[in-house]
């Protein structure tokens, strides 16, 4: 739908400016909890006083929420910089580093256990991934600088600039490998670490989970706000902040909003590690939806790549520990 929109544009109506769409997304969330907790409430003083003592009256609180906030605007940044110096191909195998760096955090942050056949699991989901996403990097080399400005937009990171100005300096860069290398290393490292991080604050504290995503929203709104001013200053200054906008764009502004509140949900009742499973089966039950309605052709590697992920679904899936347990020595 992101991307539809992005291509899909109405004769003489300008192109709706991608930070914007971020920065309102973020307020869309904050209004969104705070309805939440409205109806929990049910009368404005009950709502009020929860506003004001989790929001306003722990600032320390809200501060925290400023590291996973900055680790996901330093996560775009750096897979920017890793697109302009790393081919799409490459990019794409080494981007799914990000699946083993939050199992990793979830056992050093978290405390978790994982026995050898999940992790053999997360390998095959890293492989199956890769081979599913890479044909949308095989064909001519502007299909490729297409679809490595889409990957900048994470599920989790908040991306600044303006995909279309990406694509013209991406083609333009001098590429260096080994500084698109470091990039998205550190990238994938930040991503999960604030993953974890975000969680463990989810499931070790008492603050609700709804007044958690107000003050992930804020810091979100903060970053996105500078990076729009930063990126986007002389259009905005040109045509406002909602020039481009039509009904389309705000239907992907609340896909963005609510697509964030349910990713805190599940890594809430669940873990990050279930939730790259789940973002993973969204990219094969994206490329089915897009058989039916764009036509889509999808290669053998593609089959191959979602049988396999939905393989290592299954693997992660199993108990290895009661199965170990019930067996008998001979």
């Amino acid at each position: 739908m992101m991307r539809y929109s992005r291509i899909v544009q109405k004769p003489g109506q300008p192109m709706y400016i991608a930070s914007t769409a971020v920065f309102l997304a973020e307020v869309l969330k904050i209004i969104a909890c705070l309805a939440v907790i409205w109806y929990q409430k049910r009368t404005f003083s009950r709502f009020w006083y929860v506003v004001r003592k989790e929001i306003f009256g722990k600032p320390a609180e809200t501060m925290k929420m400023l590291i996973p906030s900055g680790l996901y605007a330093l996560q775009n940044n750096l897979l920017y910089v890793a697109l302009s110096n790393l081919e799409a191909a490459t990019f794409q195998v080494t981007y799914q580093m990000k699946i083993l760096s939050t199992a990793i955090f979830s056992v050093v942050l978290l405390g978790r256990s994982l026995h050898r056949g999940k992790w053999l699991a997360l390998v095959l989901l890293m492989i199956g991934v890769t081979l599913v996403q890479s044909q949308t990097v095989s064909g001519s080399s502007s299909q490729s600088t297409s679809a490595a400005s889409e990957l900048v937009l994470d599920e989790d990171a908040e991306p600044f600039k303006d995909p279309a100005k990406e694509q013209e300096q991406l083609m333009l860069a001098a590429q260096n490998p080994i500084v698109g290398l470091i990039a998205v290393i550190t990238s994938c490292v930040s991503s999960g670490f604030a993953g974890c991080y975000f969680e463990k604050i989810l499931k070790t504290s008492e603050t609700s989970m709804w007044v958690r995503n107000i003050q992930l929203g804020i810091s979100g709104a903060l970053f996105s706000l500078v990076g729009m001013l930063v990126y986007d200053r002389a259009p905005l200054m040109a045509g406002g902040m909602l020039q481009g906008y039509d009904a389309l764009t705000w239907v992907v502004v609340a896909n963005q909003a609510l697509g964030g509140l349910l990713v805190a949900i599940v890594v809430k009742y669940a873990d990050n590690i279930l939730k790259g499973f789940a973002t993973s089966l969204s990219i094969i039950i994206s490329g089915v939806i897009s058989f039916y309605l764009f036509n889509f052709q999808p290669s053998f590697q593609f089959i191959v790549g979602a049988v396999i992920v939905m393989v290592s679904s299954y693997m992660y899936g199993i108990d290895f520990g009661k199965k170990a347990d019930g067996v008998k020595p001979h």
